[in-house]
């Protein structure tokens, strides 16, 4: 458990994870009032590390549930393991009929079966999926509900009475009550808009694009291998290219990836024809590459009026 907003900083920090004051503070507010978080912004800003780096930071088992159109409960909560049933049922058919031995009638039978019920109705035939598996846990975890908004209505509606009541209603067996409240990370890229009956039992934490010395600062942490020349002009180019008509704007990670990439090939400025070539890690459609190359040369040009010494065409840049 957090002590302190600060403390989830501190935390965050071990984890290399830069947390701003707003993150921290619903973060420690999440864990103090049990509370799910329902994480909203565009895709690659970081949303699903959030999820892990709290894991970590607190040393519970992340248990992910990944969403998808027509996701129901059966794939998310547990799966009814009837072959197992069946198998057990052959295997004391024997003892089966020693407990119907001397039965006065169908009645008397059927009550002497009913009575043995849970050997044959328990939780040794249930196959847990991700929820189950976080309500049963006999420790703490992070429950991380991955990309809710691609799961249809029916499933976030069926969510409603674990986030409510941090239960569950198996038909076989009854009602299952979380044996440690699990912390529940809820994702979403804004697909389609939440209910309001899930965005009241949630707290709202929206993360955007970070500004320039955020994202430099991410750099450093996750790139320290970089040059401090080349993660400035990374940064500058990525915050520029999330400025065009993209059909994905590149993330966080694409520009980890890139100054990676670059480093990893000996580059320590854009101004070098190898730039170009490593675009694809940044953008991942043909159209956006050709954008980002349009962007880079004017970026080079731009970058050269500043340096009037530097006689090098921009054509050497595409070569």
């Amino acid at each position: 458990m957090f002590s302190s907003i600060e403390d989830v900083i501190e935390r965050f920090a071990t984890q290399k994870y830069i947390a701003g004051r707003r993150i921290a503070t619903v973060v420690f507010l999440a864990s103090r009032l049990q509370k799910p978080i329902l994480v909203e912004g565009p895709a690659g800003v970081g949303k699903t590390d959030l999820a892990k780096v709290l894991a970590a930071a607190l040393g519970h088992e992340l248990i992910r549930l990944q969403c998808y159109e027509g996701l129901d409960e059966a794939k998310a909560l547990y799966e009814w393991e009837y072959a197992k049933q069946l198998l057990y049922t052959q295997i004391l058919k024997d003892k089966i009929s020693e407990v119907l031995s001397n039965s006065r009638g169908l009645s008397e039978a059927v009550d002497r079966i009913a009575r043995e019920d849970e050997v044959f109705f328990s939780e040794r035939f249930i196959l847990p999926r991700p929820l189950l598996r976080a309500i049963t846990s006999d420790r703490p975890v992070v429950l991380l509900v991955d990309e809710i908004d691609k799961a249809d209505a029916e499933f976030e509606a069926f969510l409603l009475e674990l986030l409510s009541d941090f239960q569950v209603t198996v038909p076989e067996i009854g009602t299952l009550k979380a044996r440690n409240v699990p912390l529940v990370v809820l994702t979403s890229n804004n697909a389609r808009e939440m209910s309001d009956a899930l965005k009241r039992r949630c707290l709202h934490l929206y993360i955007d694009f970070p500004d320039r010395a955020q994202e430099l600062a991410i750099l450093k942490l996750k790139a320290p291998e970089a040059g401090e020349k080349l993660a400035e002009e990374v940064v500058t180019m990525a915050q520029s290219l999330r400025k065009l008509d993209l059909k994905k704007t590149p993330g966080i990670s694409e520009t980890i990836d890139w100054v990676k990439a670059l480093t990893l090939l000996n580059v320590d400025t854009l101004d070098n024809a190898l730039v170009t070539e490593t675009l694809d890690t940044i953008v991942k459609y043909e159209g956006d590459v050709r954008k980002a190359q349009e962007e880079l040369k004017n970026y080079v040009r731009r970058a050269r009026a500043r340096r009037p010494s530097d006689t090098a065409s921009d054509k050497d840049l595409l070569n």
